[in-house]
């Protein structure tokens, strides 16, 4: 099945991304790493927000608090009030590496904040890492090899195993005992069609399918439990980024994408690129975004 996404806002984002549905607020939340901007839509209205942040915003979660968000900062992991912008600093992250930033991120079902980074020199070396922030906000490191750009952490709906690619690699990953911590039990969950794109940014559907933003590909790709691609959605960019699945019935999903590395020719041919996209599904149902466990004291 294929169907075709429609543009929901002309942001012209260098690098969107991040995007997630608040259904407390009933605002779409997406990033713009480069521009260090935090984007939000509320639905019903149209009504757009944006804050500017103290330094790129690769990645965020929602908290219990609908004005307090955890930042996932290219150097740092920060709580942020929406209200007054203030900044607290929870962790530095990779001080060591300064070559490399955060990027991926997304909790799991236990409410803990899971989240990659990557290599941001042009020889995408695999020096970064994948990191968990607990609820007592203790920070850890995961026991998963080394990856060059951490993309796709998603949850299975039961929360036992977690999603996660290198976007260097035309595979997606699964981590069937995510729960127990078994790292042997990591396994190619599914083979990219052959053609371009990179796995992006994902989600997990109520029926636990696996929804991937193709980046260089101008899809999004519906995975069933089995690896097999289902249904694709198609852009008229190139660059998905990532993708929610919201709305009041969790059947519209959103797509960011970007104009990152297009030439000036590609960029007349996608006036459009950089983008929020939106298309409403049929028979499939998204979950409520998982929420950080803990809020500032």
């Amino acid at each position: 099945m294929e169907t075709k996404a429609d543009l929901l806002v002309d942001t012209q984002d260098f690098l969107g991304e991040g995007v997630r549905w608040c259904e407390q607020s009933g605002r779409v939340f997406w990033t713009n790493i480069e521009g260090a901007k935090l984007h939000a839509l509320t639905l019903a209205t149209g009504v757009r927000e944006t804050w500017i942040m103290p330094e790129r915003l690769a990645c965020f979660a929602l908290t219990a608090d609908e004005h307090i968000l955890l930042l996932g900062l290219a150097s740092r992991l920060a709580w942020y009030d929406l209200r007054s912008g203030a900044v607290t600093t929870l962790h530095e992250v990779e001080a060591d590496l300064p070559m490399t930033r955060l990027n991926d991120g997304r909790c799991d079902r236990q409410g803990r904040f899971v989240f990659g980074t990557l290599d941001e020199r042009p020889c995408r070396e695999s020096i970064g890492s994948f990191y968990r922030l607990n609820l007592d906000l203790s920070l850890e490191r995961l026991p998963l090899p080394g990856i060059a750009i951490s993309n796709s952490i998603s949850f299975s709906v039961d929360g036992q195993a977690m999603y996660f690619c290198d976007s260097m690699k035309p595979v997606i990953h699964r981590w069937d005992d995510y729960l127990g911590g078994d790292a042997s039990t990591v396994r190619v969950f599914a083979h990219l069609p052959e053609g371009p794109g990179a796995a992006d940014g994902a989600t997990i559907d109520a029926d636990d399918h696996l929804w991937s933003a193709q980046w260089g590909a101008g899809a999004v790709l519906r995975f069933a439990p089995d690896g097999s691609v289902q249904q694709r959605v198609t852009l008229p960019v190139s660059q998905p980024s990532c993708v929610s699945l919201g709305g009041p019935a969790y059947d519209e999903l959103f797509i960011t994408t970007a104009q990152e590395n297009l030439t000036p020719e590609q960029l007349a041919a996608e006036p459009l690129a950089g983008g929020l996209f939106h298309v409403r599904l049929q028979g499939v149902r998204g979950l409520p975004e998982m929420r950080f466990g803990a809020t500032p004291a």
